[in-house]
């Protein structure tokens, strides 16, 4: 974007802003031009845009605008006038299509981009998830972003931001009524069923971290026909849990907050608090699991998450067994 672009779109983002807090009620382009410092004529041609854009903005003389529809979209337009953290899509860098969010976030993150710097996409071609699969991203339907995060941390506590993606998830879900929970390490679940998978990145040198690409799906109004045969039993949608479709934007910004808020308590705290509450989130703690980790097995129970968040199972032979990575499948699912 060149300087009056981004200048423009700023400008678009502040009138949504003040529309969305007006809520149903009228305000008038004087206001508006005086809140911009732009001509009531300036204001007449971003709303004009705006509509162009797919947002129903009603206009009545002497009274002024009125907000009635957004698209349903994760641009910067929709997503900035709702957010309320401080580094978290500060920057949005939004695509209608790309291969992969993380590997876009990955190249932006080595090029020197900041803390908080998010790419989110609509689609995506050949989305990854953990252990080399594929995350399934039927365009427009869902939630696909990757977060830079620029943690100071040792290498060897980054896995703990992925429990704290999970967490911060778990709660999202939550807070729009569904009862998710976690299953270690990452899967987020709804009534036994993948809703949202997290997938974390790193570049680092033996004492640093340089960066995380933190990458987040979130199935929010997929339908059973979206998912392939392979995952049509195990996957479900936010959208199905609630009978309902669900505001995309709202959804996102809500999951940023909560994301924002626990990254920032683990910075400030460490890791103990989110050990507590993933505990308390979790689907996987005292029931029965099959770990597989390459070509072994390991069965028992589910007995906790240690300080650097591995599993600690109890094998049928009384031993506790400290798993660091591996599928796990829950043989008495919650």
């Amino acid at each position: 974007m060149g300087v009056t672009e981004n200048a423009e779109q700023t400008q678009q983002e502040i009138i949504l802003g003040f529309l969305a807090d007006g809520r149903e009620e009228f305000l008038s382009g004087e206001a508006l031009s005086a809140k911009l410092g732009l001509s009531r004529t300036a204001v007449w041609k971003h709303v004009q845009s705006l509509r162009e854009k797919g947002y129903r903005i009603d206009a009545v003389p002497a009274r002024g605008y009125r907000l009635v529809d957004v698209p349903d979209r994760l641009s910067p337009l929709e997503l900035t006038p709702l957010l309320s953290t401080h580094d978290l899509g500060q920057n949005i860098h939004f695509h209608d299509s790309l291969p992969s969010t993380n590997e876009a976030a990955f190249r932006l993150a080595a090029d020197g981009a900041e803390h908080g710097e998010v790419v989110i996409t609509e689609q995506q071609t050949a989305g990854k998830g953990r252990r080399g699969r594929t995350w399934v991203s039927p365009h427009g339907l869902n939630l696909y972003f990757s977060a830079i995060l620029r943690p100071e941390l040792p290498p060897q506590r980054a896995p703990e931001l992925t429990l704290v993606a999970a967490v911060a998830l778990a709660e999202a879900l939550r807070e729009a009524d569904a009862e998710a929970l976690i299953k270690w390490p990452n899967d987020v679940q709804i009534g036994g069923r993948k809703v949202a998978g997290i997938l974390t990145e790193l570049s680092a040198e033996p004492e640093r971290v340089h960066f995380v690409v933190l990458g987040i799906g979130v199935n929010l109004n997929a339908g059973p026909e979206h998912f392939p045969p392979e995952v049509a039993s195990t996957a479900t949608s936010l959208s199905q849990a609630l009978g309902r479709r669900v505001n995309r934007a709202l959804f996102t910004a809500s999951l940023w907050g909560r994301l924002e808020e626990w990254l920032d308590l683990h910075l400030e705290v460490g890791f103990e608090p989110v050990r507590e509450r993933w505990k308390e989130l979790s689907a996987t703690l005292r029931q029965e699991v099959l770990v597989r980790t390459g070509g072994s097995e390991l069965r028992g129970v589910a007995e906790d998450i240690d300080t650097s968040g591995a599993l600690l199972v109890r094998t049928a032979g009384g031993s506790l067994e400290r798993v660091l990575a591996g599928d796990v499948e829950q043989l008495r699912p919650r």
